[in-house]
């Protein structure tokens, strides 16, 4: 099982969208393991995007994402960075594919509604500055295992 870090973002929480975005991805068999709504601090955004901190677009960032609340989720299920990431869809809404969350519901490239790690390593580090190891529920009970079927 992997997990992952997913945020629907202040436009998302704004606009009504969260229960439609987080129902997508419980209906492709994620289980989710970690939830909270919360208002991003200008340091914890600094720290979230500390990747881009060089970058024009990084003061652009921290202002959107602390702009309004957000709900952080934590996800497990088998390949759930990259499932997470095709659910997506592309950052710019214009070019991501219908049916994708961006692609329904995404209105622009700077509010388009949602957060997900994109790799092992930035799921790790995004899961540990949301969410404190006691605040996420445990593997997938056994008598769950049908959620895991068909690997």
């Amino acid at each position: 099982m992997e997990r992952t870090f997913f945020a629907v973002k202040p436009d998302g929480v704004g606009r009504g969208l969260v229960g439609e975005l987080l129902g997508r991805l419980e209906r492709k068999g994620l289980r989710l393991v970690g939830l909270k709504l919360m208002q991003v601090s200008e340091g914890l955004a600094r720290e979230h995007y500390a990747d881009h901190r060089e970058k024009p677009f990084f003061a652009g960032l921290v202002s959107f994402i602390t702009s309004g609340p957000i709900v952080a989720t934590v996800w497990e299920g088998r390949e759930a960075i990259s499932t997470v990431r095709s659910l997506m869809g592309a950052t710019d809404p214009a070019k991501a594919a219908p049916g994708t969350l961006r692609g329904d519901f995404g209105l622009s490239i700077s509010a388009n509604l949602v957060h997900g790690s994109d790799s092992p390593e930035s799921a790790a580090r995004e899961i540990s500055l949301f969410f404190r190891t006691e605040e996420l529920v445990g593997a997938a009970r056994p008598e769950e295992s049908w959620i895991y079927a068909g690997e």
